[in-house]
């Protein structure tokens, strides 16, 4: 074996319900078999005793005999917190721990032992990387491994621990969406605007991709991380409960044998109404009792129907966001197992409009393979590439906006949402308090004005500033997302050269709303937090000058003022600080501006007496620095607050 294939890079589909392992074979994708010839390993791990561990086909077998011994899903708890998924936990036959903490990973108890849902994931990488060690007869160690593209950053991580449990070196994160464009682009070479509609057994992800020379950009990306064919099989469950309750009398949904035994026949069920106009739940239950129900595709398609619609929002928010109408989309591509629904095609033909211009949506690759094969396209593009990817690039972006909280709980946005990645980019700060030696920096993700409204990623010190008058320090934030999404922010006061940097950790108490709604609630209060961030930036401003003020008689230009101009300036800062409790941005601005154009003379007067300092033997910034000023703040009273200096 030679050493270029001892080296070879895969391409991983790490799915919710299936995963699969592919590679380049000349210039073609292929998927790697396992040892039975299935191209597809389920996603099911199942912990028959404590030294036994069994996955994929196999695992599926202990699911009617012990269901508690097994597990699925496991990429919906990846990077979760139990509160996070309390929904599911109601449907899945095996148990959390009951020692956890809020915002603590979750950890799954099977019999004495515990799971978290990333080492689950490693047993079905571990056994698609032995599928590849026994079809090339060498060791595979490195691999592009798919993610879902609205994973946070605490799923992403999940899951490249995952791949470091396997034993498996993770090049890169993929989003799933942009890997089925590279399967596709193969034999595609075409300029235009291609939407990924990706509707997976647990996550859905829509990507608006532009093609031009060579170069894949995903120009927006939207989804649903908690939406998915497990919510059509988990509906279907629901309604055969309640009809076995209702018709035979039968409670069973705390039968954890019978409810999978349910789930086998509505899958079943549910994969035949893809080919035919109608299917039979079959399903033998406790007792012997036969349980029998035939379904329609027409009142099968009525039921999910709800279910597909959900899909509609984060379609028409990507839409928005990348600036198009639905007829300049040239072509619309399906991904994952629960596309073969015809309702899908349908609602995506009417969606995108596609049936008008003689167009279809492309099914063309199997979509349950064509993720996997894309990520097999992106490592040959890592490998060094052949003829058929060489002149590809691959751009993706960033799904929520990044940045820091500033003075009076605003977020100053540093990456905004939709950025290209690998993405930096550098802001600058300063202090809103005289001998400030700790900055905190807050780490924010999402849409919102206020640093309350977003998504808490990490928290940390820039420590050891010299103490200077507020405004001074020059702060310089830089964020940095590599090519997998994971965040990293560097914090450093220039003038004396201190630093402090943190990688984002995952954070596992994040809701689905707080993901799932970021964007829409943006709109939603954007005008509500428009107005609240203003009012809070006035009264930064208001405050900052009140400061100045009340700093004013320890300056000699005080005593040159005359006792009119004095007391002038006193009444106004009266009714500023009054102002500053109100909620009357208008009356608030205009006392501001009043009490800072009655400062003009004063601001005059000590500019004289800094320069008349300076032409004594001393510098003018060092005269400033005296002052609370310096050379950077053309005004003693203007606001020396955090936001973007």
């Amino acid at each position: 074996m030679s050493e270029n294939v001892q080296e070879r890079i895969v391409g991983i589909d790490l799915g919710t319900t299936n995963s699969l392992i592919a590679f380049m074979q000349g210039e073609q994708p292929v998927v790697i078999p396992g040892e039975d010839g299935s191209r597809l390993v389920p996603s099911v791990v199942a912990i028959p005793s404590a030294k036994q561990i069994v996955v994929g086909n196999a695992a599926r077998q202990y699911l009617a005999e012990t269901p508690e011994r097994v597990v699925y899903s496991a990429k919906r708890l990846m990077g979760r917190g139990v509160e996070d998924v309390q929904e599911e936990l109601k449907l899945f036959p095996f148990r959390i721990a009951s020692d956890l903490q809020t915002g603590e990973v979750i950890r799954l108890q099977i019999g004495e032992q515990q799971f978290t849902p990333p080492e689950i994931s490693a047993y079905v990488l571990r056994q698609l990387k032995r599928n590849a060690e026994r079809y090339f007869g060498a060791p595979v160690t490195k691999a592009v491994i798919t993610v879902p593209a609205y994973f946070n950053d605490a799923q992403r991580q999940a899951t490249k621990d995952a791949g470091r449990m396997a034993g498996l070196e993770v090049l890169r994160l993929v989003n799933e969406p942009t890997a089925a464009a590279l399967a596709y682009g193969l034999d595609r070479a075409k300029e235009g605007i291609v939407a990924v509609y990706d509707l997976g057994g647990g996550t859905f992800d829509i990507s608006i991709l532009k093609l031009h020379d060579g170069i894949f950009e995903v120009i927006a990306t939207n989804g649903d991380t908690h939406l998915g064919g497990d919510d059509i099989d988990n509906l279907l469950i629901a309604i055969a409960l309640d009809d076995i309750h209702g018709e035979l009398n039968l409670d069973l949904r705390h039968d954890a044998a019978a409810v999978q035994a349910i789930r086998k026949a509505v899958i079943e069920a549910k994969i035949a109404l893809s080919s035919s106009d109608s299917a039979r739940i079959s399903v033998d239950l406790p007792g012997g009792v036969p349980y029998r129900r035939e379904i329609t595709r027409e009142q099968f398609q009525q039921l999910v129907k709800p279910i597909l619609d959900r899909t509609v929002g984060p379609c028409l928010a990507a839409m928005k966001d990348a600036g198009i109408q639905p007829e300049q989309i040239d072509e619309v591509v399906l991904v994952g197992g629960s596309t073969r629904i015809p309702a899908v095609w349908q609602l995506t033909d009417e969606l995108f409009h596609l049936a008008p211009r003689g167009k279809k949506p492309h099914r063309e690759l199997n979509p349950d393979e064509v993720v996997a094969l894309g990520a097999a396209v992106q490592a040959n593009i890592l490998e060094g590439g052949s003829k058929a990817t060489e002149d590809m690039l691959l751009l993706d972006v960033t799904p929520l906006s990044l940045g820091i909280e500033a003075l009076g709980g605003v977020v100053a946005r540093i990456i905004q949402r939709n950025s290209t990645i690998p993405a930096s980019a550098t802001e600058h700060f300063t202090t809103g308090v005289d001998g400030q030696t700790n900055v905190a920096i807050h780490v924010l993700q999402g849409e919102r004005e206020l640093a309350k409204d977003c998504r808490s990623l990490a928290r940390f010190d820039l420590k050891g500033i010299p103490p200077m008058a507020a405004g001074l320090p020059r702060i310089e934030v830089k964020f940095l997302i590599d090519a997998n999404g994971i965040l990293q922010v560097n914090a450093r006061e220039q003038r004396s050269g201190q630093e402090a940097q943190i990688e984002v950790k995952p954070t596992y108490g994040l809701t689905d709303d707080q993901v799932e709604s970021m964007i829409l609630e943006s709109f939603d209060f954007a005008e509500q937090d428009f107005h609240e961030r203003q009012l809070i930036e006035a009264r930064n401003e208001a405050t900052n000058l009140l400061a100045h003020v009340e700093k004013a008689p320890q300056h000699p230009a005080w005593q040159q003022l005359t006792e009119e101009d004095r007391t002038h300036i006193r009444s106004l800062a009266e009714e500023l600080r009054v102002l500053v409790q109100g909620d009357d941005l208008q009356a608030l601005r205009a006392g501001t501006e009043a009490l800072d154009k009655s400062t003009t003379r004063f601001a005059e007067l000590m500019m004289d007496a800094a320069v008349s300092t300076a032409l004594r033997g001393q510098t003018m910034e060092a005269a400033g620095d005296k002052l609370g000023d310096g050379p950077d703040a053309p005004h003693p009273f203007a606001p020396a607050e955090i936001t973007d200096k």
